[in-house]
């Protein structure tokens, strides 16, 4: 089973946001030395959490620092850009990192609903048009013509590359796996959304309708999952509290950086939250690196899953990476390295 990390570039308190930035370069280039597949990179905006809001820029910063990991976006919001335009990044990122660049799509906002009419006044009309979008990105990634009496069928993104983009479909519904499966492209499910409610339906649903295309002979699952691991469960309990409080407290409309544990802690004594924060642990893939690896495998095995994607937040950056390494050595990354073939 292939193993892959998802970076948001989450705010800390007491950090600077460029030095957060800064840290997922860095984590890039630890996550090939891990032997990780692919380092995919999300896209938010107006959030006061999660400060990653351009991929496609993060990418190419990642793309000059590493040699063999897969660089990502999940993934690109479409419905506020134009796709001609994507396009054209995606292919100058090929150019640069040949064989290692992945387009993950997506159709949610990735933001509230002024922040998406500030980044494309027609996002509305664009998000129903997603399926027809999508389809011409295709095309041009993949050095095709558009449908016949397109308006812009003779135009080329360039520039011309002798390898492609992987393509992706991102989503926590049936919509994205009914359109992953009908344009025959590997599909990644978000369960680190919605806590992998949805996930059995999508999944079966994507199975059971997928079209083979030139992209792809058989349906490809990947799920992305939010993971944290120590050496020892108090511990993992402990660095999981961030997290724990954050969640809680954005259901009552707090959202900002994540917090220390031990004021993490406080927030949730003070507020009476031990119990949703116990339902939270209990409930999460958060544990010792041998408990928690095996939960995972379980959800791999019980749904026919063929890779899975770790995100992880902490307040302490080196306790971030020591659970990405107890992932790597638990699942044995370093010896299953190889990243340059597709899918497979």
């Amino acid at each position: 089973m292939h193993v892959s990390i998802l970076e948001q570039s989450v705010s800390v308190e007491g950090k600077p946001q460029n030095i957060t930035i800064q840290e997922s370069i860095n984590l890039a280039i630890k996550a090939e030395d891990l032997g990780y597949k692919r380092f995919w990179l999300s896209e938010h905006h107006n959030h006061p959490t999660i400060v990653g809001s351009a991929p496609e820029v993060l990418m190419a910063a990642i793309a000059t620092k590493t040699k063999e990991i897969r660089i990502g976006s999940a993934g690109v919001m479409l419905p506020h850009y134009a796709p001609f335009k994507v396009a054209e990044q995606f292919k100058v990122l090929e150019a640069i990192a040949p064989n290692r660049i992945d387009l993950g799509l997506g159709r949610a906002p990735g933001s509230d609903g002024r922040t998406a009419l500030a980044l494309n006044p027609n996002s509305r009309e664009d998000s129903e048009q997603f399926p027809g979008n999508v389809r011409d990105l295709i095309a041009w990634v993949s050095n095709e013509k558009l449908l016949e009496g397109h308006p812009f069928r003779h135009l080329i993104a360039q520039p011309l590359t002798e390898t492609l983009p992987e393509i992706w479909m991102l989503g926590t519904s049936n919509y994205g796996a009914q359109l992953a499966a009908y344009l025959g492209l590997p599909y990644c499910f978000a369960h680190f959304i919605t806590d992998g409610q949805g996930m059995k339906n999508a999944i079966d649903l994507y199975k059971s309708e997928f079209k083979a295309s030139k992209l792809l002979k058989k349906p490809h699952i990947n799920v992305c999952l939010w993971a944290l691991t120590a050496n020892t469960e108090e511990e993992a309990k402990y660095l999981f509290s961030s997290r724990a409080a954050w969640k809680i407290g954005r259901n009552f409309g707090n959202i900002g950086p994540i917090t220390d544990p031990d004021n993490a802690l406080n927030i949730i004594s003070e507020h009476n939250w031990e119990e949703q924060y116990k339902f939270l642990y209990e409930n999460s893939l958060v544990g010792e690196v041998e408990q928690t690896c095996e939960k995972i495998k379980k959800l791999v095995k019980e749904n026919d899953i063929d890779e899975i994607s770790i995100l992880t937040w902490c307040h302490n950056e080196k306790s971030r990476i020591k659970s990405y390494e107890l992932f790597a050595n638990c699942f044995q990354l370093s010896s299953n390295k190889k990243f340059a073939t597709s899918y497979q």
